[in-house]
């Protein structure tokens, strides 16, 4: 069997390798944990009569291993500005509005690192000659889908993380973080308000995966379901105050952690939990 020239070209290999690499690191970090796991079960079982420890060791086995990662888990880093060309933007225009969106690299200079400016002005006018469309004023931009690697289609799993958090520097607007699985429903996004409590400055803020809603086509689905975390496909942020006039978002990094003592989140002044 020949190997497709699709799967031969070098953003297919270069994704299998970091997958694999990710997935290697993440196994050498909680190997210690399994091993002091397997031990205690031992102990356990042979304190049980009769057939009492097979029964144990056979139900412990079954269960997942303990996976605490101590390290931070990277999504998106503007400091490469590969990264913008990996992103797309939205907004009303595509379906005639008027507002107006851009995405652009800035590279880091003394006083600032290297971002992604999300930027633009917002219209709230209804274009005419289409009586269908009954509301605008919104942006947003979100990561492309990910090509495959030899592990299967490119997915973030951020199950065994507690937050995501964002690099962010903001103009005090009514910003939404935007996260995409692969649900049932394809038109559904898991939705946060980006709390930024300093704007003009940069910050870092925490967003708890769990305190994220389910919502479709900017309503709020009913009954709530909790996020595919194991799936993750994409993350963006969008404006939707419907507010007229510029807006201006700076993001170095989106990453998610397990909280704000991780190598990384540690070394970020500033660091904000959300309160949803």
């Amino acid at each position: 069997m020949r190997a497709s020239p699709q799967l031969l070209q070098p953003g297919f290999l270069r994704r299998s390798l970091d997958e694999f690499k990710r997935l290697s690191n993440f196994g050498r970090h909680y190997t210690s944990c399994i091993l002091l796991l397997s031990s205690t079960i031992e102990h356990v079982a042979i304190a049980l009569p009769g057939n009492g420890a097979a029964d144990f060791r056979a139900s412990a086995i079954k269960q997942e291993g303990i996976r605490t990662p101590t390290t931070p888990y990277h999504l998106l880093d503007f400091s490469d500005p590969a990264t913008i060309s990996a992103c797309k933007t939205m907004s009303d225009a595509d379906i005639g509005g008027f507002s107006q969106v851009s995405l652009d690299h800035i590279p880091k200079t003394a006083a600032e690192p290297a971002h992604a400016r999300f930027h633009g002005s917002i219209f709230i006018e209804l274009p005419p000659n289409r009586p269908h469309v009954q509301r605008t004023g919104y942006a947003a931009w979100r990561n492309k889908d990910r090509g495959a690697t030899i592990f299967g289609k490119s997915l973030w799993n951020i199950d065994a993380y507690v937050y995501l958090a964002l690099r962010v520097k903001s103009d005090g607007r009514k910003y939404f973080v935007n996260v995409q699985t692969e649900s049932i429903v394809p038109t559904d996004l898991h939705q946060h308000r980006l709390y930024a409590r300093r704007p003009g400055e940069w910050e870092t803020v925490l967003i708890k995966w769990h305190e994220f809603v389910r919502t479709n086509y900017g309503a709020v689905v009913e009954p709530q379901s909790e996020m595919l975390r194991q799936k993750v496909r994409t993350v963006g942020i969008g404006l939707i105050d419907r507010v007229p006039g510029p807006f201006d978002l700076a993001v170095s990094r989106v990453w998610a952690t397990y909280g704000p003592s991780d190598g990384e989140t540690k070394q970020d002044k500033g660091v904000e939990r959300e309160v949803g």
